[in-house]
């Protein structure tokens, strides 16, 4: 019976698929997005979320425990250096499953996995809808009148002190 067994056995045996998780997982970290089958993906997830939040804490612990899932140097360096950097403030959820449609040859759903933090075109996406609130345009009318007044003023005095400094330098011609 297979009862309280609940993670995808991937149809691989445990050897093979700690190795395909530990290879994919590194592809991850190093290419910040692949694409693979939503089964494996989902099952990635739940292996790489959990070596992200432990990246987190920087000790040499950490370190040996995350080389212990990956088995890679250069994932580690990646691991520990750029994807915390931008993970560090998230709470969890560093990656996102986009489903991509079917594999032609099996008619397998295929999808794209990637680091939440590293898609330059949703964050772009994101950051102009947040700037575009009631607040800033209210804002952008009360700054708009505000500098006019201070620079008219700034203009008409700017005229009478060269006209001053004239009248000073004629004044002194004509009494020498």
């Amino acid at each position: 019976m297979r009862h309280g067994k609940k993670f995808n056995h991937l149809g691989r045996k445990a050897a093979h698929r700690k190795a395909m998780l530990s290879n994919m997982a590194t592809s991850l970290i190093l290419h910040k997005r692949i694409s693979t089958t939503l089964a494996k993906a989902k099952e990635l997830k739940k292996y790489v979320e959990p070596l992200i939040t432990r990246a987190k804490e920087d000790t040499t612990h950490n370190r040996r425990v995350a080389f212990s899932y990956l088995k890679n140097k250069e994932a580690i360096v990646a691991l520990f250096g750029e994807v915390i950097a931008k993970a560090a403030t998230r709470p969890g959820g560093y990656t996102r499953i986009i489903k991509t449609g079917f594999r032609l040859g099996d008619n397998a759903e295929m999808c794209i996995i990637e680091l939440v933090d590293f898609n330059e075109l949703m964050l772009k996406d994101a950051k102009p809808a947040k700037k575009t609130t009631r607040r800033s345009r209210r804002s952008t009318a009360k700054t708009e009148d505000a500098p006019a007044a201070p620079a008219a003023e700034a203009k008409s005095e700017e005229p009478k002190a060269p006209e001053a400094s004239a009248d000073s330098t004629d004044a002194e011609t004509e009494e020498k």
